[in-house]
């Protein structure tokens, strides 16, 4: 079956492609040209039907991405679906199931059943998960197993697969020699770190990823190349096996495109202020400039509860430098399973960072909300106000608390408005300059 890329570079789209045009607002010469370059992906599993389909990459407003799942402590479907439900309402453009209990399964097909929006997973979870929970070591997993679940998870219909391809035997060399506060902190990575080493072997996902591409493009899912290795610390920030990594994912990406697989490209999840800028062009540099997906980034490690936050700064920052891609990162980060108020804050906290990158990058249309913003505060019109806001329940919840919902100011300044001082101040200026 064709893929995107193939038709891409024959100057055709797909039907999805154009579908995607058309809600993207771009003319579909720009996703073909992104497509054949490599430069943007589309999300999209040919057997799973998307009513919210989003292109990724240059030229695009940045998307974000919205996480949930349950965990072997904690599993619950409806609760799944509620944050499913929230995570879309609150516009998250693609969501990843990240479960690891018994019930995946049947979380991820009801999720499948019920999503709007292109689904990620990590297949790695449930392969190692599974033989956790039967007592069975990590290294009794085949390689064999590691390949039908990734396969199987194409079935599904999921169209992006987190898979950690550039845990490389030198990269974690690497790692080893120079040392790390945290180590490893991805969970997919550090279950391969942990295969590899007690088999003595190079990564399966690495060593036979031409099986993977096989695997992908027979549904044409897109590799959203995982950095098992990101930093966990600002401490290890931007450390030898990160890059070695990146390097790696680099090499891969170029060849998975080269065979009509789509590729966008994971980033660090903790990163200083300062380097932000250097990681996206290294990124960028050493991966053909495909979509660059980062988690947050965080940008301090000492505010637990608050990192929906310290996220949106460096998401911020990340999406103005050139980062494509946002993962949100809720309250609940380094803490807890997040619940369905935490989906929300993330969501609404990563869309504030995508939405001001985009103003900073020039991005067309990204600032006339704001426009329209300004004029409504200025005409008093509350309800527009509510209609323009990202949370239009919280601001109308959040100023009728203190003042009857007919009252033309808030109770910040109440009848010392600034607003109508100076309407006050130029009319009485008009009326000397007349007089």
């Amino acid at each position: 079956m064709t893929t995107m890329i193939e038709a891409a570079k024959t100057g055709k789209a797909l039907e999805i492609v154009s579908r995607t045009a058309e809600l993207e607002g771009v003319h579909v010469s720009r996703l073909i040209e992104g497509l054949t370059e490599g430069t943007i992906v589309i999300p999209a599993n040919n057997i799973h039907d998307i009513s919210k389909p989003v292109a990724i990459g240059s030229g695009m407003t940045i998307k974000i991405n919205a996480n949930i799942g349950s965990s072997g402590d904690i599993e619950s479907t409806e609760v799944e679906l509620e944050k499913l439900k929230v995570a879309v309402a609150f516009g998250a453009h693609t969501v990843m199931d990240l479960s690891t209990g018994s019930l995946w399964e049947t979380i991820l097909g009801r999720i499948m059943e019920r999503s709007p929006v292109p689904i990620g997973t990590v297949p790695l979870y449930q392969v190692f998960g599974k033989a956790i929970r039967e007592g069975k070591d990590v290294s009794d997993i085949t390689e064999e197993e590691i390949f039908s679940a990734v396969e199987n998870h194409c079935r599904m219909g999921v169209d992006y697969l987190t898979l950690h391809c550039g845990v490389t035997e030198r990269a974690l060399q690497l790692l080893k020699a120079q040392g790390r506060k945290l180590g490893i902190v991805s969970r997919g990575g550090s279950l391969l770190a942990e295969w590899m080493e007690k088999r003595g072997k190079e990564n399966p996902l690495y060593e036979h990823f031409d099986r993977l591409i096989e695997i992908l493009h027979e549904y044409d899912v897109t590799f959203s190349l995982g950095d098992g290795l990101r930093p966990g610390c600002l401490a290890d920030a931007s450390d030898q096996a990160q890059i070695e990594e990146l390097i790696s994912l680099g090499e891969l990406q170029k060849r998975s495109h080269d065979a009509g697989v789509q590729v966008m490209i994971e980033g660090p999840g903790h990163v200083q202020l300062d380097k932000i800028a250097e990681n996206i062009k290294m990124q960028k540099s050493l991966c053909n400039n495909a979509p660059f997906y980062v988690l947050g980034p965080i940008v301090t490690d000492i505010a637990p509860g608050y990192d929906h936050i310290t996220s949106a700064i460096g998401g911020a920052l990340a999406g103005w430098f050139g980062a494509d891609f946002l993962c949100y990162v809720t309250p609940a980060e380094h803490l807890r399973l997040p619940n369905v108020d935490d989906v929300k804050t993330g969501v609404i906290s990563a869309r504030i960072a995508a939405h001001a990158a985009d103003i900073a990058r020039g991005t067309r249309g990204a600032i006339e909300p704001d426009i329209l913003m300004a004029e409504a505060r200025n005409n008093f019109d509350w309800e527009a106000q509510y209609d323009l806001a990202m949370d239009p329940l919280t601001a109308r919840k959040e100023r009728n608390e203190a003042l009857p919902s007919d009252s033309d100011v808030c109770s910040m300044c109440g009848h010392l408005c600034a607003l109508k001082t100076t309407r006050r101040a130029f009319k009485k200026n008009r009326e000397k300059r007349k007089s």
